[in-house]
């Protein structure tokens, strides 16, 4: 500011003005309901990895037995199963070991489910956070996927384990093939299938939260439908009278996984190249409708939550 004479007048002298200006964020309206937001997730990488973290140590924390969880529940599970299925109902696995064929099928079976239970109530569970804290609201259920891969893998760990028990301690005639290669693909294909599933529940229960009630009973109807405690061959001798039961297990998108998941690792199942693309595309077609139902409800779900 300069100063004229004495009339105390003061003349501003404004610094020009910069029009480039710089901002670390910039929050514009969404163009897109299938937007995936790669960008603003790999930005935010960190805080993925701390929700992450969050939901695998809060799980199991003041419990006495901690992640041994995750090798005792398959285990229980498996000799349910033996005895349920393999003594009592005597379902054929195919020239397997039974304990071994359905910790097999517990194991593909179990991520899918947890993805799915977790995910769909993403909204419910956080909507205090959502509602103070900006960030992509996808990191959410994406680091309930990722945090859930870690439990998967230790469960990948006691079946590998099992697997050379049987064949070096009990001499079990079983081998992996080519099809092995296909693990990570399948194993992506489960993520996605249960985080599509996941996010459409969630979206769903911001309004009708009876849905959420529904979830873990939906969830094990839906096991009985797909090929964990019986290979597809049984299906497909057994029940030839009636095609649509068959149809409805053979073109359920979890029944190729699990059979391509088995005939990698023990050599025995049913597996083409078609299912797997059929299980593929309704994968892709269900994860994109679950990004768009997200996308949508949450614009405005705390107004409604």
């Amino acid at each position: 500011m300069e100063r004229i004479g004495s009339a105390q007048t003061f003349i501003d002298k404004q610094e020009p003005v910069d029009n480039h200006e710089h901002w670390d964020l910039v929050l514009k309206p969404q163009s897109s309901s299938f937007e995936l937001h790669l960008a603003e997730i790999w930005r935010y990488r960190d805080l993925l990895w701390l929700f992450v973290k969050r939901d695998f140590v809060s799980f199991y924390k003041q419990t006495i037995l901690g992640p041994l969880w995750f090798f005792i529940q398959p285990l229980f599970t498996t000799v349910i199963y033996t005895f349920v299925f393999g003594g009592l109902a005597s379902i054929s696995t195919d020239g397997i070991p039974q304990p071994l064929f359905f910790m097999a099928g517990i194991t593909a079976w179990n991520y899918f489910a947890d993805c799915i239970t977790k995910t769909s109530t993403v909204f419910r569970d956080n909507v205090n956070i959502f509602g103070k804290v900006y960030f992509p609201r996808i990191i959410m259920p994406l680091s309930l996927v990722v945090s859930n891969l870690i439990r998967f893998a230790v469960q990948m760990i006691l079946f590998l384990i099992t697997m050379a028990w049987y064949y070096w301690g009990k001499g079990a005639s079983f081998h992996a093939t080519p099809y092995i290669l296909l693990f990570p693909f399948i194993v992506l294909l489960m993520g996605l299938l249960g985080l599509g599933f996941g996010m459409i529940v969630s979206a769903m229960t911001t309004r009708y939260r009876d849905l959420a009630f529904l979830v873990l009973f939906g969830v094990q109807l839906m096991m009985y439908g797909t090929t964990v405690v019986y290979p597809l061959s049984a299906v497909v001798g057994r029940f030839q009278k009636h095609p649509i039961l068959t149809g409805l297990i053979e073109y359920n998108p979890l029944t190729a996984i699990i059979e391509t998941f088995r005939v990698g690792f023990l050599g025995s199942g049913t597996f083409t190249w078609g299912l797997l693309a059929y299980a593929t595309g309704a994968t892709l077609f269900i994860f994109l409708l679950g990004i768009f139902t997200f996308n949508r409800v949450e614009k405005n779900f705390v107004d409604t939550i």
